[in-house]
């Protein structure tokens, strides 16, 4: 079973605060992702993100400052309600404001990801697997990250995520 993290930049006066629309739009920007991925408009994780936001809450260890940031690249911004009567089942959705989305890249662009590693490699899970392999995937999902979230904060663009299973 595949599950994904979607993460689509876009302005805010452009966004509907409306579960069904955004479910379409998402939707959309997630078939066109490989696309949008290379314009530097979405990025996605795969099942890994809570190790990835685990990762980011070492942080606080690191810099007091990250206290409040750390936790905004993965589970940042506000939940999206369900319209009523509306298929429970449909995927979760939230919003990232621009403010959020400039604390977010701030975070990310000031974290060092060796660092991180260092306090909180070892207990992401990866017993059994290859250190070097698993380090580097983590390390790729945050240059990924750093990079959407700097571009998404540089446009003033908000951030809709949704989770795909």
């Amino acid at each position: 079973m595949s599950i994904h993290m979607h993460l689509r930049a876009v302005a805010e006066s452009e966004i509907r605060d409306d579960h069904t629309w955004l479910t379409a739009f998402m939707w959309e920007a997630w078939e066109n992702h490989p696309d949008e991925c290379a314009a530097g408009i979405a990025e996605s994780l795969d099942k890994v993100w809570d190790s990835v936001n685990d990762l980011y809450a070492a942080a606080g260890a690191l810099d007091a400052d990250a206290d409040e940031s750390r936790g905004l690249p993965i589970y940042g911004g506000r939940p999206v309600a369900h319209s009523a009567g509306a298929d429970p089942s449909n995927p979760p959705l939230g919003i990232l404001d621009p403010r959020g989305v400039s604390r977010a890249a701030s975070f990310l662009a000031r974290v060092s990801f060796d660092e991180l590693w260092n306090a909180a490699g070892a207990r992401l899970g990866w017993t059994g697997w290859d250190e070097a392999q698993v380090r580097q995937e983590f390390l790729d999902y945050h240059d990924g990250l750093r990079g959407f979230f700097g571009r998404a904060a540089a446009a003033g663009h908000a951030v809709v995520r949704v989770v795909w299973a």
